[in-house]
């Protein structure tokens, strides 16, 4: 398994039980369509100044094929990107976009199941004029995001794993799914209504 696919059958909540909140971008950063792939890929990072989308656009050319495009933007008054833009990207073998911003086009992008995960949708076009480096560290939904870093995106939301913890990470992700795949849901009740009577009796609870 690859490194673009290795972290594609692990699910967010998992990643965000093992990570914490620091890594889960926040609500406001969802899928556009449904119900979604998952995505999962090394990111390639690129920041577009607000009312500015230029340096996604350059971006889908440079993209490694496998890569989600993870950009700071905030803007919500104007896309980043369309139906083109989305067209060419999944053309190109990129996961996924992953947006602090919105699109436009929704009903192109859904039609050709190119994952996007977004703030939501405008119709008026940002302008192309601010040259900015890619590559650089960027703030998606309220997370740092470096290059490289492995970003997973699927229904329950978007988790960034850091590149340098991605191996220690996958195994102790791939241990508690095996473990609570081997747990049965009688199991799992028994445990868990003790663990709360024994929180509940702690905190003075009589009932």
């Amino acid at each position: 398994m690859t490194e673009t696919t290795e972290f594609a059958d692990i699910p967010t909540t998992t990643l965000a039980d093992l990570l914490g909140r620091d890594r889960v971008m926040d609500m406001g950063v969802r899928p556009l369509w449904g119900p979604v792939p998952r995505v999962a890929g090394p990111a390639f990072t690129v920041r577009c100044p607000p009312g500015d989308n230029l340096m996604l656009h350059a971006a889908i050319h440079r993209a490694p094929a496998g890569s989600v495009i993870v950009v700071e933007s905030g803007d919500l008054d104007h896309a980043l990107a369309g139906g083109n833009v989305c067209a060419v990207a999944q053309r190109r073998g990129i996961a996924g976009f992953v947006l602090d911003g919105l699109i436009r086009d929704l009903a192109e992008v859904r039609e050709a199941a190119f994952p996007v995960f977004a703030r939501g949708v405008i119709p008026i076009p940002g302008t192309k004029k601010a040259v900015v480096p890619l590559g650089g560290g960027v703030r998606c939904g309220g997370v740092r995001v470096e290059a490289g870093d492995m970003v997973v995106a699927d229904e329950e939301g978007v988790v960034a794993v850091p590149a340098a913890r991605r191996a220690d990470v996958l195994v102790a992700a791939r241990a508690k799914l095996a473990k609570e795949a081997a747990e049965t849901l009688d199991a799992w009740e028994a445990a868990h209504r003790a663990r709360i009577d024994e929180i509940l009796a702690e905190g003075g609870f009589e009932g």
